[in-house]
């Protein structure tokens, strides 16, 4: 079964500045020790995508899963 995902301004271009590191991390590199890197790295993320679509953190309903995005 296939589930199709329609994104409003999913094309849209978002700007997110990473470190290396945390480009890294969040492409799958490990760094054993340093968990905490792709932690931030994702909050950075999520916090971009809040601030470009004014998503309302008290209302989980409409949240799309990260998951899903992939």
């Amino acid at each position: 079964m296939s589930t199709t995902i329609k994104i409003p301004q999913g094309e849209e271009k978002v700007t997110v500045q990473l470190t290396v590191k945390e480009l890294m991390a969040l492409s799958g590199i490990r760094f054993h020790g340093n968990h905490k890197l792709e932690i931030e790295a994702r909050k950075k993320l999520n916090d971009a995508l809040n601030e470009t679509f004014d998503i309302d953190s008290s209302s989980d309903k409409d949240l799309i899963d990260y998951k899903l995005l992939i």
